[in-house]
């Protein structure tokens, strides 16, 4: 597809923006509610009213319910004095209650902070603080994790557990039928960075129009429209999952949610509802193809996957599964969607992250900042209108040239795809040589008996770091009788990355775990895994 109007031409016709109801529809709520998450759902409300919003555990709700419950429940806001001046977090599952908070919260003017539920207690008392948060909106699971940072903090109870009929039954009786005063000064929302190298940091991102701008470049490269069906297991909490939420609000669309994730369930959503779209992270799909789903998933159109990469020959096997669906989508909470992978592009390169989105450019930065060729690795950088505005904290990214560095490492194929390496933090230095576990992980998940793997440098006298292997079998733990010893294990997979790595890149070491230590998002927690080898090879615990 070209990049100029009949592409615009093309996006906004597939998306139903061109139906002059809707624009009526969008420009009357936006009037109203101003640049807001609140404004697509009132939209959705007036053109289909009796169209399901969300489908959870509870059963399902319309736009128009949607509409007329989220200002019952911005209404009772009010009445705990909650308004313009207020930080509201939201510490929930994926659920009705989530999104009702998260519009309402809109619909008073107030600042919205999506607060992780993994969080430990000291550090989600420490961002409660930080973010200057006057109330939280919890399931009832998470409430006692508030703890001392409760005092003087409201705390909502949404979706409780032991009440199917009303996700905030404390807040019934009140109602908010006022236009607010100024809909168009809302204040941003605050995402958290995802922790993985250190306590998750609050971001200022805009949520106006250069987050419209940014979204056509995405919508030109995934063919979503309007009418569909989105099952979405991520976490919305992430700025991966509430991002598609906004979405599908933007295009009416339908959204399944679950309190937790479930493999069988996910398939059950996708035939039950004649799902079109499937949101998740690379380990949901991971999950969904161990679990040998007997279900009908043909509907799907795309499944978009982001949050971290797709390890190994995941994108192969998927399609090769399921169709030619997936999309894979690289970004940061700070930097916003950067390229998306096709299908096509997975197939041609699986591992790679695709192409730049339009209205994005990406470089490859030299240790003396400048650009790099094709086939070099360094530094990614990206210049964008969806770059975020700092951290609530004080400080950003480190900027070169316009260019927002991101802390990945990556290179560009010749053919303008680009590849991402891993974290820069990652890289292990081996006996003076530079060793990319993504690599190394990719041979392992290539071998029958690896379900899992990841890599890692563990501290060593001799070498500086030791490159380490730590495996999931395929076929469970070592008790299994059909699995083979550990010992026969690592022989037959230092056999088979023989073949394919350079002699230092072979890992020295290799550990057997049921699970690797993971985040919301799926990500593995790398400086975890490696604080736990070294506990113990030492015997002692961590202070």
């Amino acid at each position: 597809m070209s990049s100029g109007p009949l592409a615009v031409l093309e996006v906004v016709r597939r998306t139903g923006m061109s139906d002059p109801r809707s624009v009526g529809a969008m420009t009357g709520a936006g009037a109203f509610w101003g640049a807001s998450i609140a404004a697509p759902y009132a939209a959705a409300a007036l053109r289909h009213p009796h169209r399901r919003a969300v489908v959870d555990d509870y059963g399902f709700i319309t736009f128009r319910q949607l509409d007329w419950r989220t200002s019952r429940v911005a209404g009772a806001f009010r009445q705990l004095k909650l308004g313009r001046r207020s930080t509201i977090g939201i510490l929930c599952r994926n659920h009705r209650g989530f999104v009702e908070a998260n519009i309402a919260i809109a619909k008073i003017g107030a600042r919205v902070v999506y607060l992780n539920t993994g969080l430990p207690a000291g550090q989600l008392s420490a961002v409660i603080k930080s973010e200057g948060i006057t109330a939280v909106v919890a399931d009832r699971e998470f409430a006692y994790r508030l703890g001392d940072a409760s005092d003087g903090v409201s705390v909502i109870i949404a979706a409780p557990e032991d009440d199917q009929s009303w996700s905030f039954p404390e807040l019934k009786r009140y109602r908010l039928p006022m236009q607010m005063r100024n809909p168009w000064r809302i204040p941003d929302p605050i995402l958290l960075t995802s922790g993985t190298t250190g306590a998750p940091k609050g971001t200022n991102r805009s949520a106006g129009p250069k987050a419209l701008a940014a979204a056509f470049g995405f919508l030109k490269s995934v063919p979503f429209r309007s009418g569909s069906v989105f099952v979405v297991p991520a976490p919305l909490f992430h700025a991966w999952g509430v991002s598609q939420l906004v979405l599908a609000s933007t295009l009416a669309n339908t959204v399944v949610l679950r309190r937790s994730f479930d493999p069988e369930g996910v398939a059950r959503d996708v035939e039950a509802n004649n799902a079109e779209v499937l949101v998740a992270v690379p380990v949901m799909l991971h999950r969904i193809l161990e679990a040998n789903c007997d279900r009908d998933m043909s509907s799907l159109r795309i499944v978009a996957s982001s949050g971290s990469a797709l390890p190994g020959d995941l994108s192969d096997r998927w399609m090769d599964a399921y169709g030619e669906c997936l999309y894979s989508i690289y970004g940061s909470t700070e930097v916003g969607q950067v390229s998306v992978a096709t299908p096509a592009d997975l197939r041609a390169a699986p591992g790679t992250a695709g192409r730049p989105l339009k209205g994005v450019d990406v470089r490859i930065l030299t240790p003396s900042g400048k650009k790099a060729n094709a086939g070099l690795i360094g530094r990614i950088a990206v210049k964008s209108s969806n770059l975020f505005d700092g951290y609530t904290g004080g400080g950003s990214k480190e900027m070169v040239d316009e260019h927002m560095t991101i802390g990945d490492e990556g290179y560009f194929d010749s053919k303008g795809r680009l590849f991402v390496l891993g974290r820069a933090d990652d890289m292990i230095i081996s006996g003076g040589e530079n060793i990319y576990p993504v690599n190394i992980e990719r041979e392992l998940l290539g071998h029958d008996l690896v379900s899992e793997a990841v890599v890692v440098g563990v501290p060593d006298d001799d070498l500086g770091h030791r490159v380490t292997a730590v495996v999931v079998t395929a076929h469970g733990s070592d008790a299994n009788v059909n699995m083979p010893s550990q010992a026969t294990v690592t022989k037959q997979l230092k056999a088979h990355l023989s073949k394919a790595l350079a002699p230092y890149e072979v890992p020295r070491e290799y550990i057997y775990v049921d699970e690797l230590p993971r985040n919301s998002s799926g990500k593995v927690l790398r400086s975890q895994l490696i604080a736990s080898i070294g506990e113990a090879k030492t015997g002692e615990p961590k202070k």
